[in-house]
């Protein structure tokens, strides 16, 4: 998810797609423990996407 998209989203529709990436992010990590993943990149790309929301979401609140 880019920036640009992420900036376009309501503060609810951002906790919705904070908590749905972080239980996404826990479920990818606990798959790859158990078996490798295809692509190890997705684990790093929710997390990065994870942390952009929920800096949006903080600058919102601070506002």
């Amino acid at each position: 998810m880019k920036q640009s998209e992420i900036k376009e989203l309501s503060v609810e529709e951002l906790r919705e797609k904070l908590t749905e990436l972080k239980k996404q992010h826990e479920d990818l990590k606990m798959a790859h423990a158990v078996t490798p993943l295809e692509n190890p990149m997705q684990i790093r790309s929710t997390r990065r996407t994870v942390a952009r929301l929920a800096t949006e979401l903080t600058k919102r609140e601070v506002q």
